[in-house]
């Protein structure tokens, strides 16, 4: 073997191994937040009182305030050509705000908590997907990102089946929720020390030549956003997918093994579906990920059996698998590592800040017509998504645009 292949043996290794601590680090978040994200809205509606409309308010609300802040981070990870450290500041404000819902019991202190969690994630987020896509080679990022994408929600099968043992053993207590609240804070104790030890800085490539600030973003970019932003007009906060569920008649205790068994699916399905869009395409997959959510909220609409959730809920993860880590490799394909920061800003920020009217959108025609309405109306919305991405893919496909 010359040297050359030695150094890019080494190199590969180096490679694989950020991907897979920066996979290790979203996989012990994942716990941390699945702990209890499944029965904050059950939280939320039967122990506080709060109804739907506020629920859905306060998870967009939520989502959509802090998603300024991935605006923010990815700047700031492009112009300090720095991502670890701002990952750092994200997880920890999570590891404050979390715990601390066990000591509150109103809306409003509810919603500030969660508001300082969500800042956390909106600050985290895109300077850890620009570490990942600097990682990684355009031939591979999309496994790279599928890698990732199965740690964390391997992560987010743990943290359910923990939270359906925490329930079963403090079934007959009142203060479960604020144990379990409490117990978040201990996954992202290894979070945060991992990616202290073991997570590397890329180096941040510059461009090869200057070019003008208004094409540093290329128009394909903000095209794929609008199309995204239709699709996620009718994508409202999971919370309501958890409250179907027990609308439906799934117990308390099963309802961690439901979203367990999502994110099960979900996590075997990142991997090949990661590495299927690098040999056919990025916009393939997507499709397949919209007619996916379209055909499973359909069935979320027509359930009326609490054993046809546990098969929504699985065919529910092949959607997140095929869209999520896929279109942030999209992204990093489309934009040089140089800007990729700032386009993980602009693309996270934009989708949470949609997920506002989204989530007030569903919680309107959930108080006001049934709790079938939110689900038909999503369907609706991602299919003619779909429709738009295929069109603008295969019919219109102007020669300066190439998905």
């Amino acid at each position: 073997m010359d040297s050359n292949s030695k150094k890019n043996g080494v190199k590969k290794r180096k490679i694989f191994n950020n991907v897979f601590f920066v996979g290790l680090i979203s996989f012990f978040g994942g716990i941390s937040q699945d702990i209890f994200v499944p029965i904050l809205p059950l939280y939320l509606a039967n122990i506080l009182n709060l109804d739907k409309s506020f629920i859905g308010f306060t998870e967009g609300l939520v989502t959509s305030s802090a998603s300024i802040f991935k605006i923010v981070s990815g700047f700031l990870s492009d112009k300090f050509k720095s991502r670890k450290s701002i990952v750092f500041l994200g997880y920890f404000l999570s590891f404050v705000a979390r715990p601390l819902l066990a000591l509150t019991t109103s809306g409003i202190g509810v919603l500030a908590l969660r508001f300082l969690d969500g800042v956390g994630k909106g600050i985290k987020d895109s300077p850890k997907d620009a570490l990942i896509a600097d990682s990684t080679q355009a031939g591979s990022r999309g496994r790279g990102f599928g890698i990732v994408r199965a740690l964390d929600t391997l992560g987010s099968v743990v943290g359910p089946i923990l939270l359906f043992v925490l329930l079963y053993l403090l079934q007959n207590n009142s203060l479960k929720y604020h144990y379990i609240f409490f117990i978040t804070a201990i996954p992202l104790i290894f979070t945060l020390s991992i990616l202290s030890i073991f997570v590397r800085e890329t180096p941040i490539e510059k461009a090869q030549k200057k070019v003008n600030i208004d094409l540093k973003l290329p128009g394909k970019f903000y095209i794929f956003l609008a199309i995204v932003v239709v699709f996620s007009i009718g994508n409202s906060s999971g919370a309501f997918l958890i409250l179907r569920a027990q609308n439906i008649g799934v117990s308390l205790l099963a309802i961690p093994l439901v979203y367990a068994l999502f994110n099960f699916f979900y996590a075997s399905a990142s991997i090949p579906l990661g590495s299927l869009s690098d040999k056919i395409g990025r916009e393939k997959v997507i499709l397949l990920g919209w007619f996916s959510y379209s055909v499973s909220y359909l069935g979320f609409g027509l359930a009326n059996q609490s054993y046809q959730i546990w098969f929504l809920f699985a065919f529910y993860g092949i959607y997140f698998a095929t869209t999520e880590g896929v279109a942030k490799a999209y992204v990093a394909d489309i934009i040089s590592s140089e800007y990729r920061g700032r386009a993980y800003g602009i693309y996270n920020s934009v989708i949470g800040l949609v997920t506002l009217p989204a989530s007030m959108i569903a919680g309107f025609l959930w108080d006001k017509y049934n709790p079938s309405a939110p689900f038909y109306f999503g369907a609706a919305i991602a299919f003619l998504a779909a429709i738009l991405l295929f069109l603008f893919v295969y019919v219109y496909r102007p020669k300066s645009i190439a998905l």
